[in-house]
């Protein structure tokens, strides 16, 4: 629940800290004292989105901050654990709105964003606000109304991503289905690509080989002829150079010189006659591989005119062809679904969608009895605020199937008959604004007996009612409270004495600035105040009397 308010330059609210305890929390005041201020505050604390305009005037930021015991709250413990957040018993929402209108918000210290404070603020308190009522006369959210109700949202989600699910695949086999003529044109393109480069048959490295070869067998005659010459210039001649060697060979075996250079010079002309016969060796070996072969050279230019004519056609480089041929393929893959593929898409569609009824049809077997016990409940709740002739029903019809969404296959309409012997009508048909009033108060208050919300805030939602409706009012709120922590602010003296604790919210002007001041009434002074509600302005002693009278009612 929570446990403290702390505001600071928020509107008229200089500076504030409330203590707050478990049970009905009354909360009163003159008109234009600030009453909501102080809810505003901790719906700008549960992430609210907040206007500059909410920063006390003269001051540079507006600071809240709510403390909550999460000790009987496992969904905001798991919430916190699971972001390494949880500290202990309690838990504090912290918020910053600057002047300038930046804001800022912390979660036990930790700074986070507005989602996450959303987030975790939903399981901490639920908020009523004083026009509810407006919402049921748009159709479109009582779905939603029920589904809290029934606190279906455990089941909401499974059944979105099934509905998403079959919605993909559904318009992926429309999209194969109806495809255009400029899909198939593309497809018989890229068919007759792959099919010429299938052909082609262009291999990695292919390339470079080919240029080699057409190089070598371009140039093999005249290869062959200077080769030739070449022995013949070494070895196959009398003036060759190995003839040539030997002879200088002799020569210098010739001289009578016992000299060291002598026998070095005769080393180097047999090493030179060594090496010369292994040049000669190593050239007969490639003549020997160089060959004249026209028509394997024309094959190969062939070959390579093909590999560049076609990297030409398809703007790439030649080596680029094997990895275009992949690129083409998968596209083609992409577009040119056979029939067996279309048949298996086609019943994947069924199955996905047969998967979503049957998560539907629980869904909405789940909505019929909850509708029932709705109606039911809120029909108990107008008898006591004196409805008694009125016959309020929750209806749930099924969906055509082009209407069926990730909510289901249901439509959900609030239905009054507030006459008898007349039929239910759609409620913004046919009910006055205090009839809405009362409705909205009794669904209000049947929801929040089902709530797992530990906070219940109540803003005005008393508003167009009195006497004897408005006691039965103060007394559903004060039940609640034995349940759950209530904070409601009441301009009824009614719903105020029922309240276990009564704060008071007043204004004061202390020089150009205006202030408001929130304070704990003791048993004096909630006389005093549920007095003035029942009389206004001036006092009497009856009002008086009957202030005591009402709170001597309470149950102790």
């Amino acid at each position: 629940m929570l446990c403290q308010l702390s505001i600071r330059n928020v509107a008229i609210v200089d500076q504030l800290e409330l203590d707050l305890k478990s049970g009905l929390l009354a909360v009163s005041g003159e008109t234009g004292a600030g009453k909501s201020i102080m809810l505003d505050s901790l719906a700008l604390a549960l992430g609210e989105r907040a206007d500059p305009g909410c920063v006390r005037h003269g001051s540079d930021k507006a600071e809240i901050s709510a403390c909550f015991d999460i000790r009987q709250i496992p969904a905001a413990q798991q919430w916190l654990n699971e972001r390494e957040l949880l500290e202990e018993e309690h838990c504090i929402l912290r918020r910053s709105i600057s002047a300038e209108g930046r804001s800022r918000a912390w979660i036990n210290g930790r700074p986070c964003n507005l989602q996450e404070l959303r987030e975790l603020g939903e399981l901490l308190v639920e908020i009523h606000g004083q026009h509810a009522h407006q919402r049921l006369l748009n159709p479109a959210t009582h779905l939603q109304l029920l589904d809290d109700y029934g606190q279906l949202q455990s089941a909401l989600l499974p059944l979105k991503q099934s509905y998403q699910h079959w919605q993909q695949l559904q318009k992926r086999l429309q999209q194969v289905q109806n495809r255009s003529a400029e899909d198939q044109a593309k497809v018989q393109l890229l068919s007759y690509q792959v099919e010429e480069l299938v052909l082609l048959a262009p291999l990695p490295d292919e390339l470079e080989q080919l240029e080699q070869e057409q190089s070598m067998l371009a140039n093999a005659e005249q290869n062959l002829q200077l080769g030739q010459q070449l022995l013949e210039l070494c070895r196959d001649d009398d003036q060759a150079i190995s003839q040539q060697l030997r002879r200088a060979q002799q020569l210098l075996q010739q001289l009578r010189l016992d000299s060291q250079s002598c026998h070095e010079a005769l080393e180097m002309l047999d090493s030179a006659a060594i090496q010369v016969d292994e040049a000669m060796h190593s050239l007969e070996q490639a003549l020997g591989r160089c060959e004249l072969d026209p028509a394997r050279l024309e094959a190969v230019d062939q070959r390579l005119h093909a590999l560049y004519s076609t990297a030409r056609k398809h703007r790439v480089t030649p080596q680029q062809l094997p990895a275009l041929l992949v690129q083409l393929q998968q596209e083609l893959g992409e577009l040119a679904v056979d029939e067996s593929q279309l048949e298996q898409l086609t019943l994947q569609v069924q199955q996905a969608r047969q998967h979503y009824l049957e998560q539907a049809q629980r869904l909405s077997s789940q909505r019929q009895q909850l509708a029932q016990q709705l109606s039911s409940a809120v029909m108990d709740q107008l008898h006591a605020l004196s409805m008694p002739h009125c016959c309020f029903e929750v209806a749930v019809t099924a969906l055509d199937e082009p209407h069926y969404s990730a909510q289901g296959i249901d439509r959900v309409e609030l239905l009054l008959s507030a006459n008898p012997g007349q039929p239910p009508r759609p409620l913004h048909k046919v009910a006055s604004g205090g009839e809405l009033s009362r409705i909205s108060l009794a669904i209000q208050v049947v929801a929040a007996q089902c709530s797992t919300t530990p906070t219940l805030v109540f803003d005005e939602v008393d508003v167009g009612i009195g006497g004897a409706v408005a006691e039965v009012v103060g007394r559903l709120l004060r039940q609640l409270g034995e349940r759950v922590q209530v904070l409601c602010v009441t301009h009824q003296p009614q719903v105020a004495a029922q309240a276990h604790e009564h704060l008071f919210v007043s204004k004061e002007v202390q020089g150009s600035h205006t202030l408001s001041r929130v304070r704990r009434l003791n048993k004096e002074d909630r006389i005093q105040e549920i007095a003035r509600m029942l009389g206004g302005v001036e006092l009497g002693n009856h009002a008086r009397a009957h202030a005591e009278a009402m709170l001597q009612q309470l149950p102790h």
